[in-house]
């Protein structure tokens, strides 16, 4: 089975909130990857989304260190609309 992997950056302007994170996470970059694998069978090249993770900095004490959390993508957009709804500062 043939797996690829997508990294982008996304930019939170506000502390946000994702379902599955248990605390409030400071507004900056974030990496998120999204892995994907390959539908075979097909007469095309299509993929299918197998997990969307986030890397955030560590809960405390850990400040220094960062983790990798799998979430939801409809999570990870929901997040991103309350924040660029968020009134400007």
């Amino acid at each position: 089975m043939t797996m690829r992997s997508r990294r982008e950056t996304v930019t939170f302007k506000h502390p946000f909130r994702i379902k599955g994170i248990d605390r409030l996470l400071p507004p900056g970059a974030y990496e998120v990857i999204t892995d994907e694998e390959m539908i075979e069978g097909l007469s095309f090249e299509a993929f299918r989304r197998v997990a969307t993770m986030i890397t955030v900095p560590a809960a405390p004490p850990r400040t220094s260190t960062v983790e990798r959390i799998s979430i939801n993508p409809v999570d990870l957009a929901d997040a991103q609309r309350i924040d660029a709804d968020a009134p400007r500062e």
